[in-house]
């Protein structure tokens, strides 16, 4: 399990990033365990359970395996009103908005399990700026750990999913970012490092992760220190 920083830098040249929304870009568990602790008790679930099975899934497809005798459609529909209306403790990450900073406004886009609604008040909320087009639960037929979300994300660049770095910080997020094709970084934000094994590299967040422009528009070049095994 990764323990400790690497005395030594990684870089990694892509020509194009893909951000996880919550606990990459902002911090949302708050918002995200009280809502689906509150639907768990309206559906008698388990809420643990249920918080845990929630992190990184569509809540479409949270909400199937949970109660799959419920009508999931409608139960998105409920359980996205619970989580708009909770907007409690929302905040930008260490070293978000710095890093969003240095990257070219072409480069990089959100690839969120929230659906739209939910992402862009999130992020309004948290005070990231959103890109114009991000990739939703609502732009997916399968959402993670399916790869369909970031070849979305990649798509939208305009880019092969091979040329993109995908940040993550949970298990379904990094093996559909890896499924993909796409270099997958996770931060130990909020889930173990033994959860993550589906990524290249860990980090503890974003704060030590600097960027260089290559030229004549040739990509960008990512550099940071991993966690060493």
């Amino acid at each position: 399990m990764a323990s400790k920083v690497a005395s030594f830098p990684v870089e990694i040249r892509c020509k194009g990033v893909l951000f996880d929304m919550d606990g990459i870009l902002i911090s949302s568990i708050g918002s995200v365990e009280r809502s689906w602790t509150k639907w768990a008790k309206l559906r008698g679930v388990d809420p643990e359970y249920a918080c845990k099975m929630a992190h990184g899934r569509r809540a479409i497809e949270t909400v199937a395996l949970l109660r799959p005798d419920l009508d999931s459609e409608a139960e998105l529909r409920l359980i996205e009103d619970i989580e708009l209306a909770d907007g409690e403790g929302l905040a930008v990450l260490p070293g978000v908005l710095e890093l969003l900073r240095a990257l070219p406004g072409n480069r990089w886009t959100v690839v969120t399990s929230a659906t739209e609604r939910l992402a862009r008040m999130r992020l309004t909320q948290a005070g990231v700026p959103a890109p114009a087009r991000l990739v939703t639960a609502d732009d997916v037929a399968q959402g993670k750990p399916d790869p369909a979300p970031y070849l979305a994300g990649a798509a939208l660049l305009g880019l092969p999913a091979e040329d993109c770095v995908v940040f993550e910080d949970a298990e379904p997020g990094t093996q559909a970012g890896r499924a993909a094709g796409c270099t997958v970084i996770a931060t130990t934000f909020s889930h173990d490092a033994e959860s993550l094994r589906a990524a290249h590299y860990l980090i503890e967040d974003v704060m030590g992760v600097s960027v260089r422009s290559l030229p004549a528009d040739q990509g960008i070049v990512l550099t940071f220190n991993p966690l060493a095994e």
